[in-house]
């Protein structure tokens, strides 16, 4: 059984192409356009063993906005076809990830039905601009791309930041919580037979 998926998304703000494999060992392909937010990616699929290729083209002359959203209701649709009907998966993990000062804890449930949470980034997070020549990654987009990616992907998602101060900590700390996350709730349980609901279905 292969769990690999390839989304396209083109739309008058972004062009996108995203293809992943859930049983990789982490190698990724990453342009947006957008350092720090490639190194996000690299990050997330580095920690998941989550293969992953993205090819982002958007309106960097207005901001990353539209790029970084796009890119990930891309990845979280991916995620939801190389799942397939979810049989044999873990389906729930969680993970704390520290990074220097920052601790990010990240919940998840494969469970088809979207639900987000995050919390806990301080007031000036929001205010942000992260990255160095070109365009910035905006402290407030962290938020947005769980959202964003959990909504599309199906995912009961729980983002709580514990702790943090400087803005490149926090949002490191918060994507690799959440590869580590991925990685242990996707991955296939020798044990589970079926889909790991009694609903028969996720």
């Amino acid at each position: 059984m292969t769990r690999t998926a390839t989304v396209e998304r083109t739309t008058s703000e972004s062009s996108i192409t995203v293809t992943l494999d859930l049983d990789g060992t982490g190698t990724s392909h990453i342009s947006t356009g957008i350092g720090f937010y490639d190194h996000m990616l690299t990050a997330l699929s580095k920690h998941s063993l989550i293969d992953l290729t993205v090819q982002a083209e958007g309106d960097l002359h207005i901001d990353g906005h539209h790029t970084i959203e796009d890119t990930a209701i891309c990845i979280g649709q991916a995620l939801k076809q190389a799942l397939g009907d979810k049989s044999g998966i873990r389906r729930y993990a969680s993970a704390v990830v520290p990074l220097d000062e920052a601790v990010a804890e990240v919940v998840v449930d494969v469970a088809g039905r979207p639900y987000v949470t995050c919390q806990g980034e301080p007031e000036g997070q929001v205010y942000a601009r992260i990255g160095g020549s070109g365009v910035p990654y905006a402290g407030s987009m962290t938020y947005h791309f769980f959202e964003s990616l959990a909504l599309n992907a199906g995912l009961c998602l729980h983002l709580t930041l514990r702790a943090g101060r400087d803005p490149h900590h926090i949002v490191e700390a918060e994507f690799k919580a959440l590869a580590r996350a991925l990685r242990d709730a996707v991955e296939i349980d020798p044990r589970q037979q079926g889909i790991p609901s009694t609903k028969g279905a996720l």
